[in-house]
Protein backbone atom coordinates (compact mmCIF):
# COMPACT_ATOMS: atom_id res chain seq x y z
CA UNK A 1 0.00 0.00 0.00
CA UNK A 2 2.78 2.17 1.11
CA UNK A 3 4.82 1.45 -2.18
CA UNK A 4 1.55 1.98 -4.36
CA UNK A 5 0.91 5.62 -2.88
CA UNK A 6 4.79 6.69 -3.47
CA UNK A 7 4.06 5.45 -7.46
CA UNK A 8 0.83 7.65 -7.18
CA UNK A 9 2.33 10.85 -5.58
CA UNK A 10 5.35 10.47 -8.45
CA UNK A 11 2.80 10.33 -11.11
CA UNK A 12 0.77 13.53 -10.07
CA UNK A 13 4.59 15.14 -10.35
CA UNK A 14 4.61 14.45 -14.25
CA UNK A 15 1.00 14.83 -14.64
CA UNK A 16 1.60 18.37 -13.48
CA UNK A 17 4.79 18.97 -16.22
CA UNK A 18 3.08 17.54 -18.79
CA UNK A 19 -0.60 19.56 -18.68
CA UNK A 20 1.33 22.87 -17.49
CA UNK A 21 0.23 25.91 -19.09
CA UNK A 22 2.54 27.12 -21.99
CA UNK A 23 4.09 30.07 -21.14
CA UNK A 24 3.09 33.01 -23.43
CA UNK A 25 5.59 34.81 -24.95
CA UNK A 26 5.29 38.68 -25.92
CA UNK A 27 5.10 40.03 -29.20
CA UNK A 28 8.39 41.08 -30.36
CA UNK A 29 8.95 44.98 -30.32
CA UNK A 30 11.84 47.34 -31.79
CA UNK A 31 13.93 48.40 -29.57
CA UNK A 32 16.56 51.45 -30.95
CA UNK A 33 19.60 51.98 -29.47
CA UNK A 34 22.32 54.66 -30.48
CA UNK A 35 25.63 54.30 -31.65
CA UNK A 36 28.55 56.81 -30.68
CA UNK A 37 28.40 58.42 -34.37
CA UNK A 38 24.75 59.39 -33.79
CA UNK A 39 23.21 56.60 -36.10
CA UNK A 40 20.36 54.50 -35.34
CA UNK A 41 20.39 51.03 -35.51
CA UNK A 42 17.61 49.29 -35.03
CA UNK A 43 17.14 45.58 -32.95
CA UNK A 44 15.16 43.49 -34.41
CA UNK A 45 14.58 39.79 -32.78
CA UNK A 46 15.71 36.72 -35.23
CA UNK A 47 13.13 35.00 -36.96
CA UNK A 48 11.03 32.35 -35.39
CA UNK A 49 11.84 28.52 -36.31
CA UNK A 50 15.20 26.99 -37.14
CA UNK A 51 17.87 29.14 -35.35
CA UNK A 52 19.96 29.41 -38.40
CA UNK A 53 22.92 31.97 -39.18
CA UNK A 54 20.72 33.89 -41.42
CA UNK A 55 18.19 33.79 -38.97
CA UNK A 56 20.28 35.48 -36.26
CA UNK A 57 22.25 38.15 -38.67
CA UNK A 58 19.47 40.82 -38.91
CA UNK A 59 21.34 43.96 -40.63
CA UNK A 60 19.56 44.66 -43.79
CA UNK A 61 20.75 45.53 -47.43
CA UNK A 62 21.45 48.23 -47.23
CA UNK A 63 23.26 48.21 -43.78
CA UNK A 64 25.60 45.90 -45.49
CA UNK A 65 25.94 47.77 -48.43
CA UNK A 66 27.04 50.72 -45.98
CA UNK A 67 29.57 48.38 -44.37
CA UNK A 68 31.38 47.28 -47.52
CA UNK A 69 31.33 50.77 -49.01
CA UNK A 70 32.63 52.42 -45.64
CA UNK A 71 35.32 49.35 -46.11
CA UNK A 72 36.89 50.48 -49.05
CA UNK A 73 37.88 53.96 -47.94
CA UNK A 74 41.59 53.41 -47.45
CA UNK A 75 42.15 55.79 -44.99
CA UNK A 76 42.97 53.85 -41.86
CA UNK A 77 45.77 53.30 -39.57
CA UNK A 78 46.53 49.68 -39.10
CA UNK A 79 46.40 48.54 -35.51
CA UNK A 80 47.59 44.99 -35.96
CA UNK A 81 46.23 41.37 -36.37
CA UNK A 82 44.27 39.65 -33.94
CA UNK A 83 42.24 36.40 -33.73
CA UNK A 84 38.73 36.84 -34.49
CA UNK A 85 36.02 34.11 -32.66
CA UNK A 86 32.10 34.80 -33.12
CA UNK A 87 30.91 37.12 -30.51
CA UNK A 88 27.13 36.88 -29.42
CA UNK A 89 25.05 35.76 -32.07
CA UNK A 90 21.87 38.15 -31.01
CA UNK A 91 23.89 41.39 -30.21
CA UNK A 92 23.45 43.04 -33.89
CA UNK A 93 25.09 45.03 -36.11
CA UNK A 94 28.76 45.26 -37.22
CA UNK A 95 31.62 45.12 -34.54
CA UNK A 96 34.25 44.16 -33.44
CA UNK A 97 35.57 43.75 -29.62
CA UNK A 98 39.13 43.88 -29.10
CA UNK A 99 42.23 44.28 -27.05
CA UNK A 100 43.87 46.71 -29.81
CA UNK A 101 41.77 49.79 -29.15
CA UNK A 102 41.36 51.38 -25.33
CA UNK A 103 38.52 53.68 -26.89
CA UNK A 104 35.58 53.12 -28.69
CA UNK A 105 36.06 53.63 -32.52
CA UNK A 106 35.50 53.78 -36.23
CA UNK A 107 37.57 50.70 -37.61
CA UNK A 108 37.57 48.78 -40.44
CA UNK A 109 38.43 44.44 -40.58
CA UNK A 110 40.06 42.79 -43.40
CA UNK A 111 40.36 39.41 -44.07
CA UNK A 112 43.52 38.42 -46.14
CA UNK A 113 42.27 35.09 -46.54
CA UNK A 114 39.77 35.96 -49.60
CA UNK A 115 40.53 39.85 -49.47
CA UNK A 116 37.13 41.14 -48.00
CA UNK A 117 37.00 43.84 -45.26
CA UNK A 118 34.31 45.25 -43.26
CA UNK A 119 33.25 48.33 -41.65
CA UNK A 120 32.89 47.50 -37.69
CA UNK A 121 32.83 49.38 -34.42
CA UNK A 122 35.86 49.14 -32.66
CA UNK A 123 35.04 47.83 -28.64
CA UNK A 124 37.59 47.89 -26.19
CA UNK A 125 38.00 44.34 -24.94
CA UNK A 126 39.93 43.73 -21.63
CA UNK A 127 42.96 41.51 -21.88
CA UNK A 128 46.54 41.43 -23.45
CA UNK A 129 46.70 42.62 -26.83
CA UNK A 130 47.16 39.12 -27.90
CA UNK A 131 44.27 37.38 -26.19
CA UNK A 132 42.19 37.54 -29.34
CA UNK A 133 38.96 39.31 -30.06
CA UNK A 134 35.20 39.00 -30.37
CA UNK A 135 33.38 40.02 -33.81
CA UNK A 136 29.45 40.04 -34.83
CA UNK A 137 28.27 37.29 -36.56
CA UNK A 138 27.27 39.87 -39.24
CA UNK A 139 31.27 41.10 -39.24
CA UNK A 140 31.81 37.01 -40.30
CA UNK A 141 29.21 36.56 -42.63
CA UNK A 142 29.92 39.51 -44.96
CA UNK A 143 33.72 38.52 -44.88
CA UNK A 144 32.63 35.01 -45.46
CA UNK A 145 34.71 34.02 -43.01
CA UNK A 146 34.12 30.48 -41.20
CA UNK A 147 31.68 31.01 -37.94
CA UNK A 148 33.08 27.70 -36.50
CA UNK A 149 36.53 29.09 -36.93
CA UNK A 150 39.07 30.99 -35.70
CA UNK A 151 39.76 33.62 -38.76
CA UNK A 152 43.13 36.05 -38.20
CA UNK A 153 42.18 39.13 -39.31
CA UNK A 154 43.63 42.28 -39.76
CA UNK A 155 41.88 45.51 -38.20
CA UNK A 156 42.37 49.11 -38.77
CA UNK A 157 41.59 52.37 -37.44
CA UNK A 158 39.09 54.43 -39.73
CA UNK A 159 40.45 58.15 -39.40
CA UNK A 160 37.48 60.53 -38.85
Amino acid sequence: MIIGLILLLGACAQVKRVFAPKAEVPPPQSMSTESGSGSESTLRPPAGGPQTAAAFDTTTPQERAEAAAVAAKPAARDLGVTIASLGAPTEPGFWLKTPLVSAAAKGRVDYPANGKSVAVDLIPLDGPEGAGSRMSLAAFRLLEAPLTGLPEVRVHLLAE
